[in-house]
């Protein structure tokens, strides 16, 4: 296999067990098992089962990254015999990884904010927004003293 036909069976392998456990696993899933089609329906059978284990492996793991990585090496072997047998693959196969590294972006993130206000501060935070603070001096009860600039 050639090195670059290589990096992208290797993207694509590295794209299909990051999305396992994610929220774009159902359609990474679903486009993963289009591309075995060509091994006729045993083939797509097969893939869609192997898929299935293997994100409920993730799953279940307490450590889902090193699953992940585990699996990858398990994955590329498999893409990369798709793409000895059935050569055609590789435009669905470029198109794959870039969407389905698209679906997946940002399915994972976790955001985390803490804000802490002391000794009477205050606290403006938002995430992926905006904050518009409008401060208004508070209102004097007694009159200003005579010579006193306010």
């Amino acid at each position: 296999m050639a090195d670059p036909e290589a990096a992208l069976v290797m993207t694509a392998a590295t794209t299909v067990v990051a999305a396992m456990a994610t929220s774009a696993w159902q359609s990474v899933r679903d486009a993963a098992v289009r591309l075995f089609r060509r091994g006729g329906d045993d083939h797509r059978r097969a893939a869609l089962t192997q898929l299935d284990e293997d994100a409920a492996l993730v799953s279940r793991s307490e450590d889902a990254a090193r699953a992940r990585q585990a699996l990858a090496a398990a994955w590329e072997l498999r893409l990369a015999d798709l793409v000895r047998r059935h050569p055609e693959v590789r435009d669905e196969l470029r198109d794959f990884a870039e969407s389905a590294a698209a679906a997946s972006a940002g399915s994972e993130r976790a955001w985390v904010q803490t804000n802490v206000a002391r000794d009477g501060g205050r606290v403006f935070a938002a995430q992926g927004g905006d904050v518009v603070v409008h401060h208004t001096p508070p209102r004097r009860t007694e009159p200003p003293s005579p010579g006193s600039d306010g």
